[in-house]
């Protein structure tokens, strides 16, 4: 081997030892911090939505959701958990690193049940307010909304869901989560334990409908409801089918900052490295064939 063939090899190895000690590089790019607000009150347990072919209720949907979210948000995106009933969101986890800390961030997301309700109202504008609130406490932090969009008990005929509910500095998204056909609304114990379903004489019913036309023992996604709340509040409104969903509502580069983030640029030697062996050992022409004819 003459030394005009050995310097890539030399080359190579010099460049793999590079890749192998150089450490993540900060460079600036684009990341999105979340407060992640799950409604875990009753309707949320309705079974009409699916997760790879198998029925689920909508909370279980939404966790599902949520936790592929994080394995495609990028590295300097920080997330936080938080949990609505009646009229409050309350904090289980302040927004955090999604790479270095997603072993936290999936502990925490799978202890989010009913079992953490403490009311079975359903106050969804209020739920939202304090979800923002606690959002703008923290610069730069968006929210994400999992709701049906119920509220319990229902809202009297042209009362506005919330005073002075307007937008703010606080973007993000309301997530809407259900089927479209009303369903029966189980009901559960402090443990967890369904006791049956709710029944129309049980529940406060809509006073603006006649006596039988309302069904708020049922549920179903109040879409246009969660459509015309988003508007108001400035936030986006996605409806969850599927994870591809949630992650593109994600990444929407409306949330979107620039952060100097820890980036891991060592396949840059290692692919120059792979190259430059490719290149010292390719085939060699015959250059005694030639083309007879």
């Amino acid at each position: 081997m003459t030394a005009d063939s050995r310097w890539p090899v030399a080359m190579s190895m010099l460049l793999l030892a590079l890749a192998a000690v150089t450490p993540p590089v900060r460079l600036p790019r684009a990341s999105f911090d979340y407060m992640v607000t799950f409604d875990i009150s009753q309707s949320m347990n309705v079974t009409d939505v699916s997760l790879d072919g198998h029925p689920v209720s909508r909370l279980g949907l939404s966790r599902a959701a949520m936790r592929d979210a994080l394995l495609h948000l990028p590295c300097g995106s920080k997330v936080g958990w938080s949990y609505f009933a009646d009229y409050r969101s309350f904090t289980l986890l302040l927004p955090i690193e999604v790479c270095g800390n997603y072993d936290v961030l999936l502990a925490a997301l799978e202890r989010i049940d009913g079992r953490m309700r403490w009311a079975n109202a359903s106050n969804i504008a209020k739920g939202v307010y304090w979800a923002r609130r606690y959002a703008a406490m923290q610069p730069g932090v968006d929210i994400v909304f999992f709701t049906d969009g119920q509220e319990a008990p229902p809202l009297p005929p042209g009362q506005p869901p919330m005073p002075a509910l307007d937008s703010g500095p606080v973007g993000g998204w309301l997530i809407g989560v259900g089927g479209d056909r009303p369903s029966p609304i189980p009901k559960t114990d402090d443990d967890g334990t369904e006791t049956g379903f709710w029944t129309a004489d049980s529940v406060l019913q809509d006073p603006s409908l006649p006596p039988g036309a309302s069904h708020e023992h049922l549920s179903e996604l109040r879409e246009g409801y969660l459509q015309s709340l988003a508007s108001q509040l400035g936030l986006g409104y996605q409806r969850l089918d599927s994870a591809a969903a949630l992650n593109h509502a994600l990444h929407d580069r409306r949330w979107a900052h620039r952060a100097p983030t820890p980036t891991d640029l060592r396949w840059l030697p290692a692919l120059l490295a792979v190259l430059l062996l490719c290149w010292r050992y390719r085939p060699a022409r015959d250059r005694s064939l030639r083309w007879s004819g």
